[in-house]
């Protein structure tokens, strides 16, 4: 998943990149590939990235690891069941 702004004039910002897994734990090594996914676009030059957010989606949860970045890091989210479907 990549969410791309408008840009005003200079490179058009990527705000987000993700990935979804439906039967899958999310884990560090998730959030580590999009974290590189990101820089690779950053190297590439056509979108700004260097603020993109990395989201992942998971029907089967997170593990410890991925929630302690989450909570570290403002700029990774995770989104599981229930916050897709608005019951947090």
């Amino acid at each position: 998943m990549a969410v791309i702004g408008i840009a005003d004039g200079s490179k058009p910002p990527l705000l987000a990149i993700g990935e979804a897994k439906w039967n899958d734990t999310m884990g560090a090594a998730h959030i580590e590939r999009l974290r590189h996914i990101r820089d690779l676009i950053t190297l590439a030059g056509r979108y700004d990235a260097t603020s993109a957010r990395l989201v992942c989606f998971s029907g089967a949860g997170f593990n410890d690891k991925a929630r302690a970045i989450a909570e570290a890091d403002p700029g990774v989210r995770l989104v599981d069941l229930a916050a897709l479907y608005g019951q947090v």
